[in-house]
């Protein structure tokens, strides 16, 4: 397996999580990180070249932590590539087509509707990757009918994100609360959605605090944005924590504004600790989580009203809230490990056959 890092984001916890999944499958698993950043257990052997990084990035660096991704693939006898990389460097993506994955079989991993973060803008490159790749894996329906169709193969195949159900989340009484948890990044998350609709829904009036857990390049802008809205005493930030289930667990709902996803781990892990979930139709993930009003409610993205009168339902009616509470836990049973694990095990040997 091959990613960036193993910490932080949605993306790098489900690549942790495949790692340990496939190991109780029965493969052994080798990684390859390029950031020294580790937040999430993994399962196999590690190959940290972000360590070497550290120490110096000139070509010559550069090369010699090809010349060791290329040594540790052999030493592992590696047989499969899953590449969880961002792939949007046309003349990197020659590089790992031409030397470090050459006569390797190899499936690209796409977290992302944004296509463009996964494949570069050059149609040479792009074909070169689609005939190397034996499958392309979209963690969403939307995501594989997107890849086929637009590049015309029929390669792309959907594996959502795998999740573990917990069996005592279902008891806890939801405080006076609801949560946002993700990257603090305007450009992705649309955060300013998120506070528009948090006043102009009754949370404030209700005294229903919103709590945003995450890092990002925007926490002083979120910082200003709480003081000129005058929200301070009601929108409280939280730096990332890598073990939230307990917070999630207790809050109201969930909630999630983003201009575009994949599978968002967090609706899922909401859902999976019995907490109702509440997001913008964005592409891709939240209609293939969500069962309108029977786990969570979907809202018009971009739209403030949509969003704040769905925060709004489930602050008031009590009834409905009540049944998709009910009916979180078991509307993810689809996404347990061992269904997950199975379902690649399959597509792991389709591909080595």
């Amino acid at each position: 397996m091959v990613a960036i890092s193993l910490g932080s984001g949605g993306a790098e916890r489900s690549t942790a999580l495949l790692s340990q999944l496939l190991e109780k499958q029965g493969f052994e698993i080798s990684i390859v990180i390029l950031t020294d950043k580790i937040d999430y257990e993994y399962a196999g052997t590690l190959l940290n070249l972000g360590v070497d990084k550290k120490k110096g990035n000139s070509k010559w660096a550069q090369l010699n932590r090809l010349r060791r991704f290329k040594k540790f693939c052999k030493e592992q006898d590696i047989d499969v590539i899953i590449d969880n990389r961002p792939r949007s460097s046309a003349l990197k993506e020659l590089i790992y087509l031409h030397y470090l994955y050459k006569d390797l079989k190899l499936i690209y991993v796409v977290r992302s509707f944004q296509l463009a973060t996964y494949f570069p803008n050059h149609k040479r490159t792009v074909r070169r990757m689609l005939n190397k790749a034996s499958r392309i894996v979209g963690v969403s329906k939307a995501i594989s009918e997107q890849i086929n169709d637009r590049f015309n193969t029929d390669k792309a195949v959907t594996r959502y994100n795998s999740i573990e159900i917990s069996s005592e989340a279902s008891i806890v009484e939801p405080q006076k609360y609801i949560i946002f948890v993700g990257r603090i990044a305007r450009e992705v998350k649309n955060i300013d959605l998120l506070l528009d609709a948090y006043e102009a829904s009754s949370c404030k009036k209700e005294e229903i605090q919103l709590r945003i857990y995450g890092n990002g390049p925007d926490q002083a802008w979120l910082k200003d944005q709480l003081e000129v809205r005058n929200l301070t005493n009601h929108v409280h930030h939280y730096p990332f924590q890598k073990e939230i289930e307990a917070v999630i667990a207790s809050a109201h709902f969930l909630i999630l504004t983003s201009h575009y996803e994949g599978f968002p781990r967090v609706l899922i892990e909401a859902l999976a600790v019995g907490t109702p979930v509440i997001s913008v139709d964005c592409q891709s993930g939240p209609n293939e989580i969500i069962d309108h009003e029977k786990n969570g409610l979907l809202a018009k993205n971009y739209d403030t009203d949509a969003l704040a009168n769905a925060m709004n339902r489930f602050i008031f009616d009590h009834q409905l809230y009540q049944s998709c509470k009910s009916n979180a836990q078991p509307s993810v049973a689809h996404l347990r490990p061992e269904v997950i694990g199975e379902q690649w095990k399959e597509l792991i040997h389709e591909v080595y056959n």
